[in-house]
């Protein structure tokens, strides 16, 4: 299987093309926010007041840095699990949000709010976030730095390693990986 690289932001052009399973390397910008920074970011719309970064076209990776040691620019940084953000996804997705990197499931709202959306899910490997920090570049703190590792970061990436876990038309790998397994090593249609 061949290796798509990908330059952030995301283009929705790009993102029809990918495929549930298909292998990635994502360069380019991306930001860091957890559940404290996804709450806050909500409540600040519903404030009516601007985010601290134009979401439109940008992926959002789930994770909070370890402070990083002498010499590096970033400490561990391995994915989070995704489905605590989902009841605030949707909203970010309506706002032009294009991409999201994080482990495990997503909810079947945010599964139609990607559809809707455009969007695309990449899996980044949990257990590898001293191999993940060393594809990040640059790191600076945007916004809401008094959550420390949940602050938003601006990272600058080259050749983050992630899988594309659900793509654009709703496709989860998670689901087809699944059955897969069950049809090769069951036969077909087993449950």
């Amino acid at each position: 299987m061949s290796v798509v690289h990908i330059t952030n932001p995301i283009t929705e052009d790009e993102i029809a093309k990918l495929k549930a399973g298909d292998r990635v390397l994502l360069s380019g910008t991306i930001y860091t926010a957890r559940d404290a920074a996804h709450k806050r970011m909500i409540e600040t719309l519903e404030k009516g007041e601007k985010l601290p970064f134009n979401v439109d076209g940008q992926t959002i990776y789930y994770v909070g840095p370890t402070p990083a040691k002498p010499g590096h620019v970033i400490g561990s940084a391995g994915p989070t699990t995704s489905g605590r953000m989902d009841k605030y996804t949707p909203t970010l997705l309506e706002l032009g949000l294009k991409g999201m990197i994080g482990k495990g499931f997503r909810s079947g709202e945010v599964i139609e709010s990607m559809k809707k959306n455009k969007a695309i899910y990449f899996a980044a490997i949990g257990g590898s976030g001293a191999l993940i920090a060393r594809t990040i570049q640059s790191v600076e703190v945007i916004a809401y730095e008094d959550l420390g590792p949940e602050a938003i970061y601006k990272l600058t990436i080259k050749d983050f390693p992630a899988v594309v876990v659900i793509d654009g038309e709703g496709n989860d790998w998670y689901q087809l990986g699944k059955q897969q397994f069950q049809d090769q090593y069951y036969g077909q249609g087993a449950d």
